[in-house]
């Protein structure tokens, strides 16, 4: 029987997701389920002496038939109940001392404790490694944050070219929203789950009826076997714990998905800003010998596209668990749960990559900035020079003879620049604003200093610096370093880092 290996979806086709997320992974969390209760009880006295030992024993994957008991599965409608047959049989061939371990297994629970606090699992296990590739991620965009500090680009919106920007400004945004969707991950709690055939731990209470522990005293002492959160009751209609960790995996991957936006954009060849780090093989097309595609964004891209929805699709689940335990709402959360785990993994580890060996061409980026010419200072000079013109006399201002303010006056420049064709507006823009403003009012030298995009940056550097200094945690510092005055020009960088083939 084959398995989904990923073949439709590449950015989560890799050995170490599977290894975390994939179907002996899931059977796995299970076991260690299982075993972990049968390990309580026995420290409480509620198991026979050394059932724990044989349980742990019978609890190893490989004596499973995976792809068997998912088939089975379909007789309860989850994977445990077939699972707890095979254990039974195991626990009972390995109890050669005949102590009766068996009635370590399960004993008070339902499936659908076993299987919650398994999920949990699982993803206590997965969140842990995807946040260690978002450290790599955002110590890698701070350290660009900071190089290139005073590396100049031109600011987008709408499309369209806005005010000057520094490459270094957007490394930090880039970090920003990654840090902060990361942080919010690291916050949401992973509960076990221990509420018995209806959620009113009655097995438990009779099952503890001569015990100095509690069930709730057990279901502690699971919780912290597993390093899973204890609550204060069972969950099992109320799903805040499995649509918390949607959004925030959701949320990891929009960050995610944001940075490989802008460098599937940045990377055109008519852009030609920014690259994608090299690999043998990496970004050919089947058609063209000659194409580098991006393909690292492409895939984290893909995974952005998809995570929205899944995490809805836990919404929607959570809102439809009706009774004390419901009918296939939570059967419809386990592949939309495990799938936001996928492709949050594949995509951070995809996108550790292109961070880590990010190549940034600032030589392109200054040209870009060209394109729109002085223009681009046009709010700047708007600013500093419409109040000058104001305040000229009528004789020396023709504008204001004719009723118009500086701002208008400044408007009508730029209007009347856009008119002729774009190589010649740089030239236009200049000559028109000469001509509107006296050099009594502007001289030549402050009027060149006003046309200078590094004079516009507004509290860019203070922006990264606050920035990274609000995130220590996943790599934050003091905040960008200026560039050494002594550079001629930005120095081209190409970060290289680890490899994750």
């Amino acid at each position: 029987m084959d398995g989904d290996v990923g073949l439709l979806s590449p950015v989560s086709a890799s050995p170490a997701v599977a290894a975390l997320t994939g179907d002996r992974a899931v059977l796995a969390a299970i076991l260690a389920v299982e075993s972990g209760w049968a390990s309580v009880l026995e420290k409480a006295g509620l198991a026979p002496a050394g059932s724990a030992a044989v349980v742990a024993s019978a609890a190893d994957v490989d004596r499973y038939d995976v792809a068997g008991i998912a088939v089975r599965a379909q007789g309860g409608a989850n994977p445990v109940i077939p699972l707890l047959a095979d254990l039974r049989t195991e626990v009972n061939a390995l109890d050669a001392e005949h102590v009766g371990a068996v009635r370590a297994v399960h004993t008070s629970l339902t499936s659908q404790d076993v299987l919650d606090s398994a999920l949990m699992l699982l993803a206590r296990n997965a969140v842990s490694a995807l946040l260690a590739d978002v450290r790599g991620i955002t110590t890698a965009l701070a350290s660009l944050a900071e190089h290139h500090a005073d590396t100049l680009c031109v600011g987008r919106s709408l499309t369209q070219h806005s005010l000057p920007f520094t490459f270094g400004l957007k490394a930090a945004q880039w970090f920003h929203g990654l840090a902060a969707a990361a942080r919010r991950l690291e916050a949401v709690e992973l509960p076990l789950q221990t509420g018995g055939a209806a959620g009113t731990l009655a097995a438990g209470t009779v099952l503890t009826r001569d015990s100095v522990d509690t069930p709730f005293d057990l279901s502690g002492n699971l919780a912290a076997h597993l390093g899973l959160a204890a609550t204060p009751g069972p969950w099992h209609t109320n799903r805040l714990a499995v649509t918390s960790l949607g959004d925030a995996l959701a949320g990891v991957t929009d960050a995610l998905g944001k940075i490989a936006s802008d460098v599937l954009f940045l990377s055109r060849p008519e852009v030609a800003e920014l690259a994608e780090p090299r690999a043998a093989g990496r970004g050919v097309s089947s058609a063209m010998p000659q194409k580098q595609n991006p393909v690292l964004s492409v895939l984290v891209r893909s995974a952005a596209l998809q995570a929205p929805y899944l995490a809805a699709q836990l919404h929607l689940a959570a809102a439809n668990f009706n009774d004390e335990r419901p009918d296939g709402a939570w059967h419809s959360e386990w592949p939309a749960f495990r799938q936001l785990l996928r492709l949050a993994l594949g995509s951070a580890g995809h996108l550790r990559e292109l961070a880590e060996g990010l190549r940034v061409f600032p030589d392109a980026m200054r040209r870009n900035l060209g394109l729109s010419g002085p223009l681009l200072l046009s709010e700047g000079v708007s600013a500093a020079v419409a109040p000058l013109l104001d305040a000229l006399p009528a004789e020396e201002n023709a504008g204001a003879a004719a009723g118009r303010t500086g701002k208008q006056q400044l408007q009508s420049v730029v209007d009347r620049t856009l008119e002729v064709p774009a190589a010649e507006q740089s030239g236009t823009y200049r000559r028109l604003l000469r001509e509107a403003v006296p050099a009594s009012a502007l001289s030549d030298e402050r009027l060149e200093e006003l046309l200078d995009p590094a004079s516009y940056l507004g509290q860019a550097a203070e922006i990264s610096r606050r920035i990274l200094a609000a995130f220590p945690e996943f790599g934050g510092s003091g905040g960008p370093t200026p560039a050494d005055p002594t550079e001629d020009t930005p120095i081209q960088t190409d970060l290289n880092g680890v490899s994750r083939g």
